[in-house]
């Protein structure tokens, strides 16, 4: 089952690569460029009795340099079985598109991190046929970011670093550094950053905090009632009520039917979209605006 872990560290690699410069820093490559990457699919299925998915895969493809394949993959606890999948992840990449894999895991829990650095070996007797040896990004190697001038410049490892250190001693502190650094963008931008973090969020106890520091703007996760999603259904409805309040009294207005405050108000200030829809239909034929509410009783 994807879990919004899984979920918010692909949209997190597929869109911001950028956010892997603690693995290319380690290998002693020059920071990830966004450009020099591109998604490929992350089916890895051979044959139909047997489906497999990495969360994301990525081919990494500088002018100058060695070109690679990074298979990303978020972990939320020790599973030897994924372990075997992940040795399948890098074989049938490797052979598929000719050119090394690196396999990347995030980890929130420093005991399924220091677990999956593995190895994870295929052995027969003494003999060791196939060795694999993710790297892994978790609070052992992605960096506490507790400075907001970071957050500003590099707003991908902020995000992950926030996820990533959620279930440390010092998790409160880096949320809220990582919160007023975000806080510099265009509220678009802003929005969506708080988004990738809420989701990674989701399941700790550092979410509901996470949440109070939020402002409204659009979702970017729709169907996970993020507090934006929220938010922004809450607007959105908000503004269709709006719209038809104006058409409504736009229609009584045309017709030339006198409008009391009280009516206006009445109108205006309405929420309910079944209702106002009604008395959009009735608007065009009603001898008095006021018997728009006739069948409603007096107002309460």
């Amino acid at each position: 089952m994807v879990t919004a872990t899984h979920e918010a560290s692909h949209r997190l690699f597929q869109e911001h690569p950028e956010a892997l410069a603690p693995v290319f820093e380690a290998l002693g490559l020059p920071p990830p460029v966004k450009t020099d990457f591109h998604e490929l699919s992350p089916d890895v299925t051979e044959i139909r009795p047997m489906e497999r998915r990495a969360d994301t895969v990525l081919m990494f493809e500088p002018d100058m340099g060695e070109h690679f394949v990074l298979a990303v993959e978020a972990q939320t606890k020790k599973d030897p079985d994924k372990a075997n999948s992940w040795s399948y992840y890098v074989a049938y990449l490797r052979a598929k598109y000719d050119l090394p894999v690196l396999l990347v895991v995030v980890c929130r829990d420093r005991s399924t991190a220091a677990w999956a650095t593995g190895p994870f070996e295929c052995t027969v007797g003494p003999w060791t046929t196939q060795v694999t040896r993710p790297f892994v990004l978790g609070p052992q190697t992605v960096p506490e970011v507790t400075d907001e001038t970071v957050v500003v410049q590099q707003p991908a490892l902020a995000a992950l670093s926030a996820i990533v250190h959620s279930e440390s001693p010092r998790a409160a502190a880096i949320l809220e550094t990582v919160a007023r650094g975000l806080v510099a963008f265009a509220p678009p931008v802003t929005g969506y950053w708080f988004e990738v973090v809420e989701v990674g969020l989701m399941n700790t106890p550092h979410r509901e905090n996470w949440r109070q520091q939020m402002n409204n703007v659009v979702t970017h996760f729709p169907g996970h009632k993020t507090y934006f999603e929220q938010k922004y259904l809450e607007g959105k409805a908000e503004g269709e009520a709006k719209g038809e309040a104006k058409g409504i009294l736009r229609v009584l207005e045309v017709r030339g039917l006198p409008l009391s405050d009280d009516v206006r108000q009445r109108i205006t200030t309405c929420t309910d979209l079944d209702r106002l829809n009604d008395w959009l239909d009735r608007s065009g034929t009603v001898q008095r605006a006021e018997d728009l509410f006739a069948e409603e009783g007096p107002a309460s």
